[in-house]
């Protein structure tokens, strides 16, 4: 059946998600291309090139058509950025393996769009694709979970060139590719129905992306899809799945901004990423400017370059090869508190202001301090929290987490992030802030996202509201062994995932692609305030080398802790004795209490409950089933009452409820899976929550407060 959310229901299919999409980099310049577009199905056995792929050539499974050659007939509409197997598509049907999945629309650029460069983002596609725009092929990307950007300008130009010189005129595309202009500021675009030139002066621009997605037939990210869908596997989905957007930029701009705040230093560690500044003053690996010095600093920076950029010696601009200095301005509530001119490509440490009072983030007070950088014309806005995560003692002695220097209980839901009508895509913005705010309204203080990368607005809306986010990587691997990944959950010994082959990695190419995703997953999350603790692992599903998998991790981040392996085959390693426990009562065993490491039952409950009319199908899948909403209640509140409140005195730091909201056959949600009904009354999860973050400090204040020198 067809089970839409609110959101769904009220879904614009002209302008669906139209939200900017990155929040923690948002520059001036902004083209939502989602909506209808056209599509088309066909055989995979047509001319192919490999997908563009950095951890291993493609070939056999990963072979995606040539997108300068597409269908010559589309079948139908489409409205990305939704999988064409999901209702809000329009299409639902689903793409096999031997087949190719293409996607056509054309769109003008809006008056005033113009820079030296445009980039084309892809939110995600899943899971191989080849991009081209105006028949010039431009690029492609591997990897269905994370998100990739194509410079289209020399396609934008040629197109504006030809257009120009058949209109019998010498008008050219000149100082970039922002020459066209449309007439209601917005792009705009009929889904590909037609690309003849409007006559006008606007330039009609033509885009075509092939997928290629094999879902668990190759060794590829996938995480919870299955061709053989059921109980804890889910349908599989294909293609553009999130937000596609234009953006202009300058040449020389900040292509990625870092922001790693170091609260008991009173620092930011800012890294500004430019591919095309020039670095003359990068001579050190790590450039540190301490606020207290920024008047001797800013008068070297005059004496060097004028109060301008001018040489101060010649009067003259100064040249290219002396660097580009890029300025960071923090403000607290409208007051700047920090700024520093930086180096691009060296992390640079600024330190806040003498006078100001760092105000930590936390759940209870998540407070976040703007930030804005500028580089020669380019500007964005961006955002930072003053948080710290660590393992450390409590008063007892017992390992516990710490969040800004304080024992912080982490009362988790497990979020898959799945809807009924979008799947792996929420139907609006608006749906992604309800399953945030309908934890924090529940007392839970963490969400646990599993198995799934969200778009970035997920993540700024934990941010932004105070909700932990526990970061799982996206499994992959060949086909899982059940002794390996289902028999553990009623007791086995450790298995060393050195044996590649029991655990789905036999392939080195496979282990290749994980470890390059991980790099990329880090890169992509590093500064997102709430993102409290990696997961690379869990249940087996791919695992393989996990103490290397954690000391590399640890390498590219060395500001949060690590799961190194959620649920079994525990290989000694992480900052977590991890445990997944459903089928048997919860009691801490001393030998827990002797660990090193964080006690934290990662997996607990899954109590499953139909709620007739806001079901998928007629399934039920669930660890206990209760047929009525007090039975449920009842049991929810025994659970915790009897085993889990009482584990926390005795050494439990975190625990990860299944699950926040129903998915597919699982019906052990809070809530349903179309979001319309939560199962449990409010009163009763809260008094349940607060009992396991009794201990927990409201200001989230930091106990380490001697380089805090003044008082507000």
């Amino acid at each position: 059946m067809t089970l839409l959310t609110p959101w769904g229901e009220a879904l614009d299919a002209d302008k669906p998600l139209p939200e900017y999409p990155r929040p923690q980099l948002v520059r001036d310049s902004y083209v939502n291309l989602n909506g209808r577009w056209q599509h088309a199905f066909t055989c995979a056995q047509t001319s192919t090139r490999p997908a563009r792929q950095d951890a291993t050539a493609a070939t056999g499974p990963l072979a995606v058509a040539d997108p300068t050659h597409p269908p010559a007939t589309w079948e139908g509409e489409i409205i990305v950025p939704f999988s064409p197997e999901t209702p809000l598509s329009g299409v639902e049907r689903m793409l096999q393996p031997d087949e190719l999945l293409w996607y056509r629309r054309t769109f003008t650029l809006p008056r005033g769009f113009g820079g030296e460069r445009v980039l084309l983002h892809f939110g995600a596609v899943d899971q191989s694709c080849e991009v081209a725009v105006n028949g010039v092929r431009v690029g492609g990307h591997t990897g269905g979970f994370l998100p990739f950007a194509l410079d289209i300008t020399a396609a934008l130009i040629e197109r504006e060139d030809d257009t120009a010189a058949a209109a019998g005129t010498n008008a050219a595309a000149g100082g970039g590719a922002g020459a066209s202009t449309g007439d209601d500021g917005e792009s705009t675009g009929d889904g590909g129905a037609g690309d003849d030139d409007a006559g006008d002066g606007t330039v009609t621009h033509e885009i075509v992306v092939a997928v290629r997605d094999v879902t668990d037939a190759s060794w590829l990210s996938r995480g919870k899809q299955a061709r053989k869908r059921g109980g804890i596997w889910y349908s599989p989905q294909s293609g553009i799945w999130q937000t596609v957007w234009l953006e202009a930029l300058p040449r020389v701009a900040v292509d990625g901004l870092d922001l790693t705040p170091r609260l008991d230093e009173r620092t930011i560690d800012v890294l500004v990423r430019s591919d095309a500044a020039t670095t003359a003053h990068a001579h050190s690996a790590h450039h540190r400017t301490e606020n207290s010095d920024q008047a001797a600093i800013g008068a070297a920076t005059a004496r060097a370059l004028g109060p301008t950029g001018a040489d101060a010696d010649s009067g003259s601009a100064p040249d290219a090869a002396e660097g580009h200095l890029a300025t960071v301005t923090v403000r607290a509530a409208g007051d700047v508190v920090a700024t520093a001119s930086i180096t691009p490509n060296i992390v640079t440490r600024i330190t806040l202001d003498d006078a100001h009072t760092v105000r930590p983030w936390s759940p209870e007070d998540p407070f976040l301090y703007d930030v804005d950088v500028t580089l020669g014309d380019d500007s964005v806005i961006s955002y930072v929290g003053m948080r710290s995560f660590e393992i450390g003692p409590d008063a007892e002695g017992t390992p516990r987490l710490l969040l800004n220097g304080e024992p912080y209980f982490h009362a988790g839901l497990l979020d898959q992030g799945y809807w009924s009508d979008g799947w792996l895509t929420a139907p609006s913005d608006a749906a992604l802030e309800y399953d945030v705010q309908l934890a924090k309204d529940l007392g839970f203080t963490m969400l646990r996202k599993h198995i799934k990368i969200e778009p970035l607005r997920w993540y700024y809306h934990c941010d932004r509201l105070g909700m932990l986010v526990w970061q799982d990587m996206v499994n992959g691997g060949t086909s899982y062994n059940p002794l390996i990944i289902t028999v553990p959950s009623v007791g086995t010994g450790q298995v060393s995932d050195h044996r590649y082959k029991a655990f789905g990695r036999a392939d080195a190419a496979g282990r290749a692609s994980f470890r390059h995703e991980l790099r990329a997953t880090v890169d992509h999350l590093r500064s997102v305030v709430s993102l409290a603790l990696w997961v690379p692992f869990n249940e087996a599903w791919g695992q393989f080398d996990a103490l290397k998998v954690e000391r590399e991790l640890r390498a590219l981040d060395d500001t949060r802790p690590i799961d190194h392996a959620s649920g079994w085959h525990d290989q000694g390693g992480g900052d977590l004795k991890s445990l997944h426990v459903y089928f048997r009562a919860f009691r801490v065993k001393d030998a827990w209490r002797r660990d090193v490491r964080v006690l934290a039952l990662t997996e607990y409950g899954g109590y499953s409950h139909r709620v007739e009319g806001h079901c998928w199908n007629d399934r039920e899948f669930g660890y206990r089933k209760y047929a009525t909403d007090a039975a449920l209640e009842a049991a929810f509140a025994s659970l915790h009452d009897e085993q889990i409140a009482p584990a926390v005195p005795r050494g439990l730091a975190a625990s990860v409820y299944t699950q926040l909201s129903d998915v597919e056959d699982e019906v052990n949600g809070m809530v349903t899976y179309d979001r319309r009904v939560v199962k449990i009354p409010a009163e009763t999860v809260r008094r349940v929550t607060a009992q396991l973050t009794a201990g927990n400090h409201s200001t989230g204040q930091s106990s380490r407060k001697a380089k805090n020198h003044a008082e507000s």
